[in-house]
């Protein structure tokens, strides 16, 4: 798939937008412990890397592996 950095940027801006108000709204966190917990996983790089094609899927697959990789608990400060 082939599209425009900017593209990709807004991509990312609305799928990590969706993952988080996921987060807050169905697994209680708060924005912090949301972003928190998104910003500093190995999926958000992955996410951020658009050779990885990890942009395509929807907010709840990646959602899925940022689960598995922080055994679906909760981080905070």
């Amino acid at each position: 798939m082939n599209i425009t950095p900017q593209e990709f940027q807004q991509l990312l801006q609305s799928l990590t937008t969706e993952i988080l108000t996921i987060l807050t709204e169905e697994q209680g966190m708060t924005l912090t412990e949301a972003c928190d917990l998104v910003y500093h996983s190995r999926t958000f790089e992955k996410l951020s890397d658009s050779n990885s094609n990890l942009y395509i899927q929807s907010p709840r697959y990646i959602l899925s592996y940022l689960m598995k990789e922080t055994d679906g608990t909760k981080r905070t400060n």
